[in-house]
């Protein structure tokens, strides 16, 4: 018998962490988080200040809070509060160690 094709090798990935990929993805389906994961990536570890990205994405306050609020929990970002103002920054390490290579795959361009 002749195989027409190399057999598949199966998945590398568990279950835990095909839904954790995917919970990741969905948060990422979004044109203005991945704007925002964009400007936090051209930052190269800096945190922003969150009136930065009202400003860069023209949303108003709460719907920036709003799309911060689901990367937050997403494990993605995190928040550091100064006075009234919050700063956000990229938890790379984090991602690196959850997802090896994905902060390479998302900063190359």
């Amino acid at each position: 018998m002749i195989a027409c094709c190399t057999p598949l090798a199966g998945s590398s990935l568990s279950d835990e962490d095909a839904a954790e990929l995917e919970r990741l993805f969905k948060v990422l389906a979004d044109r203005n988080r991945v704007k925002i994961l964009n400007i936090l990536l051209r930052a190269r570890g800096q945190a922003v200040c969150v009136c930065e990205f009202t400003d860069q994405l023209d949303l108003a306050q709460p719907t920036v809070s709003y799309h911060l609020k689901l990367l937050r929990e997403a494990g993605i970002t995190r928040t550091r509060a100064e006075g009234t103002q919050r700063f956000i920054s990229l938890r790379s390490d984090d991602l690196e160690t959850r997802f090896p290579g994905l902060v390479g795959v998302l900063t190359a361009s």
